[in-house]
C-alpha cells in the first residue's frame, strides 16, 4: 500500500516534467536529423541536390532557440546534445564545401 502511494504521488509530481523534457529532447535530435540523410547522400554521391538554404537556415533556428533555451534553464543535457549536434552538422557541411 505505501508503495503504491509513493508511485502515485511520484507520477502526479514529476511525470509531466519528465515527459516535457524527453520530448524536448527528441526534438532537438530530430531537427538535427532531419538534414543529414541528404547530406550523407550529398557526401557519398548518390545525390547531387544539397538541401535548401531557406529550410536549413529554419532547422538551424529552431535549434538555436532550443539551445538558448536550454541555456536559460541550465540544461547540460540538451546543451551538449545540440552543441554537439551543431557540431557534427557543421562537419559535414565542410566536408561538403571543401570536397
Amino acid at each position: 500500500m505505501k508503495y503504491l502511494e509513493s508511485i502515485k504521488l511520484f507520477l502526479t509530481e514529476h511525470f509531466k516534467k519528465m515527459t516535457a523534457d524527453t520530448l524536448g529532447w527528441l526534438a532537438a535530435i530530430v531537427l538535427h536529423c532531419a538534414t543529414i540523410p541528404s547530406l550523407l547522400a550529398v557526401l557519398t554521391g548518390l545525390s547531387d541536390r544539397t538541401p535548401n538554404v531557406d529550410v536549413i537556415l529554419f532547422i538551424w533556428a529552431g535549434l538555436v532557440l532550443l539551445f538558448a533555451r536550454a541555456i536559460i534553464l541550465k540544461d547540460q543535457l540538451n546543451t551538449v546534445t545540440i552543441g554537439a549536434g551543431f557540431i557534427a552538422q557543421s562537419v559535414l557541411m565542410a566536408f561538403i564545401i571543401f570536397k
